[in-house]
């Protein structure tokens, strides 16, 4: 067993192991079923064991070493709502050939992480959670990533940490635009909760389909709400659905969408046109809706807000450009982190 702090002798998530102190990383074998989900990840995992809010809490991530010539920095990558770290697995594999060390964490309430009761989830406070995962790792400055949600994260990142920044890449983030600003009404964490509970397989494969992958369906994207709907329905069933709900909350209520010219860091913004993702679409009245997921728009506008933008777009892409077409999505975003 590896650990990098002092041990403690405590048992941890189920398997006798040591726990070390506070602020501490966790490197040795873990449970294939860890915090609720049993999903088999590209590379090992670590956790990075923390204290928040008077709980303490497991992050899991991985922390890939680079494959080609290490240009002697790091990348942390931060996925979306219906994903996990390892759907990052193939940005994994191009960053890391490119020279990048790369950190890939499951946010706190999802996928191998802790699923807390009573925690009060932020942008801020997940921004902090990372920021305090870096510092345990020894790591300074780094590239932020992330995708959909992890994209809104990412913007709260780059304004909460731009000291810390190389780089930001957000790829369809949603929070471009500040949805109950424009008239989606509030609904409680209650409610949505109900509607988290009621996921299936078909009824997030049918979501995905329309938005993340424009009706273009590939049967290698099955893996991935698989990956999900085992959480759904696994051991944490209850508090992942109820974190998952506290995350919408989150979205309504803490916009980013009024701070792009405060963003410091050069921000690479990749979007894929024929995405409409929007928070509140589905309770809306159509005159909202209407208004809504308008990416093509989005996109011109917000990176017109931001002092130090590139905007690369990909007009037949949806919500997932780096999944449904990886070819065009990594020649680009290679180009960008290496001229």
């Amino acid at each position: 067993m590896k650990l990098l702090s002092f041990l403690t002798g405590v048992a941890v998530t189920g398997v006798t192991m040591a726990l070390v102190a506070a602020n501490a990383i966790i490197d040795t074998k873990l449970p294939a079923d860890l915090n609720g989900s049993n999903f088999t990840y590209p590379f090992p995992l670590k956790l990075y064991r923390f204290t928040s809010q008077r709980q303490q809490l497991e992050m899991a991530f991985m922390d890939v070493a680079p494959t080609g010539r290490p240009n002697h920095k790091t990348a942390i990558l931060f996925h979306g709502n219906f994903f996990c770290g390892a759907t990052w697995n193939e940005t994994i594999h191009v960053l890391t050939h490119i020279g990048y060390r790369v950190i890939v964490p499951d946010h706190i309430g999802y996928c191998k992480s802790t699923k807390p009761v009573g925690y009060q989830f932020s942008l801020a406070q997940l921004a902090t959670n990372a920021r305090g995962l870096l510092d345990a790792l020894g790591i300074g400055n780094v590239t932020v990533m992330g995708h959909s949600f992890g994209g809104m994260l990412t913007l709260r990142y780059g304004l909460m940490f731009p000291e810390s920044i190389d780089q930001m890449v957000v790829v369809n983030a949603i929070g471009l635009e500040d949805y109950v600003a424009k008239g989606v009404p509030y609904i409680t964490i209650e409610t949505s909760d109900a509607t988290s509970l009621q996921s299936t397989f078909a009824s997030i494969q049918a979501y995905e389909n329309a938005t993340y992958y424009v009706g273009q369906w590939e049967p290698a994207y099955d893996v991935w709400v698989q990956m999900v709907i085992d959480v759904f329905f696994g051991n944490e069933r209850d508090n992942f659905n109820w974190n998952q709900a506290q995350i919408v909350d989150v979205v309504l209520t803490e916009p980013v969408a009024h701070d792009f010219s405060r963003l410091q860091p050069p921000v690479l913004l990749m979007i894929g046109e024929k995405d409409t993702t929007a928070i509140g679409k589905t309770w809306s009245p159509p005159s909202v809706v209407a208004t809504l997921g308008n990416f093509t728009a989005l996109a011109h506008d917000v990176s017109a807000q931001i002092p130090d933008c590139t905007l690369i777009t990909f007009p037949d892409l949806g919500h997932a450009p780096h999944i449904s077409d990886p070819d065009d999505f990594f020649a680009a975003l290679v180009k960008e982190l290496t001229t």
